[in-house]
This record gives structure tokens, sequence and C-alpha cells, in this order.
């Protein structure tokens, strides 16, 4: 059997979210032990809550939802590349030295996938509108980060993200990439089919291949 990565953060009242954004929560509104039949329980959180796929909607006004989403760019060969760069922009150069034949899809490992499920630091590297630009030009359909966001911290207008949907990618955020070898994979994450929202959670796994 291949071997299979979970490369998704666990969603837990704990996980850490956007500054001011909605973390998770759970009310049990049937109990087992109450004597109900089933347990039952409603959730909240935000759209963006750990590993998830950003809706065009995010940043276009007429941009489209989860639901409208095509799945082909969450699931197919991906390569893992691990860079060293600590903060600051990443472009083309940081991938310098690796095999990327044939990428359609690129997860970027940085430091970031060390930081424990209840922090947020925001002084992680962010690729660049010349980096996407590239992976465009290589044919590259989705870019995946292990960093909350694929803009910098402070950053204003988001060109990152504008950029990825004019040229047609697409993009997942907050990965967890520890422990997994750099290399050619299967990636399965898809975004949940939801109308009328910016973001989706996914579960996202790697499937190793012969």
């Amino acid at each position: 059997m291949p071997r299979i990565y979970d490369i998704s953060r666990t969603i837990a009242p704990t996980l850490a979210v956007w500054p001011g954004d909605t973390p998770f929560s759970a009310v049990q509104n049937l109990r087992l032990a109450a004597g109900d039949p089933v347990n039952l329980t409603t959730l909240t959180m935000t759209a963006h809550i750990g590993s998830h796929a950003d809706a065009p909607w995010h940043v276009q006004a007429g941009g489209g939802h989860p639901a409208d989403m095509p799945l082909e760019p969450f699931i197919g060969p991906a390569h893992v590349v691990t860079i060293t760069r600590q903060h600051g922009g990443i472009g083309p150069t940081d991938f310098a030295g690796h095999d990327l034949h044939g990428m359609r899809r690129l997860l970027i490992h940085t430091w970031y996938s060390d930081v424990p499920d209840d922090q947020f630091r925001p002084d992680f590297p962010y690729p660049t509108v010349e980096l996407v630009d590239w992976l465009a030009g290589q044919g590259v359909i989705l870019l995946g980060v292990d960093m909350p966001t694929v803009d910098a911290f402070e950053g204003e207008g988001l060109p990152a993200h504008h950029r990825l949907f004019e040229r047609g990618m697409f993009n997942l955020e907050t990965l967890c990439l520890r422990g997994v070898p750099d290399g050619r994979y299967e990636l399965i994450a898809l975004p949940l089919k939801i109308a009328g929202v910016c973001g989706s959670p996914v579960r996202a796994i790697l499937r190793a291949l012969d």
C-alpha cells in the first residue's frame, strides 16, 4: 500500500486563526450521556480554518464560491519542495537545484510547518507575484503553502491572491508538511461544496507514488 501523509492541521478550539478571525467552536445540542438518541453538535468557525482553499470570491467581487470551483486543481500529481528562506518574498530562485519537471501542483514546505497548531507567527515568508507568474508559465494550476496565507502578513492589496486567480490558478493555505520528504506525490485536498462563501476547509493528504 502506498504511504499516505496527512498534511492537514487539526481543527480544534485551540487551533490558531488569523488575528481577529473566528476560531473553531462546537456546541453539543444532543448528548447520548443525557439520554438523547444521538450526539449532535453545531459547529462555528471561519471558512479559512486550518488547512483550507481560498475561493475567488475571497478577493474578487464577482468571483466564484467553493461550490463553483473546479476539482482538478485539488487532486493529482504534486511536487513537495522545501525551501530555506526564513522571511520575505519567495521567488523562482528559491527553487534553484530542485527537479520540477512536469510540475502541475507545487506545495512549498518552510519552517512554518513546525509551528504548533495553537500558535500564529506573522513573520512567515510568502509567495511573490513574480513566483506566481513563473509557475503559471510552467503550467502550474495549484500553489499550496504551509503558511497562513499566500501574501505578506502586513502586505497591502493581496497581490499574490489576485495574480493567482488572474492566472487561472488556485491555492491551499495552512498545510502542515512536517515530516514529508521532498518529492512527487498524489495530492487530494478537495474543498467542500459550499455556496456563497469565501473559502473551505480541506482534508489534505499526499499519497506516495511508486
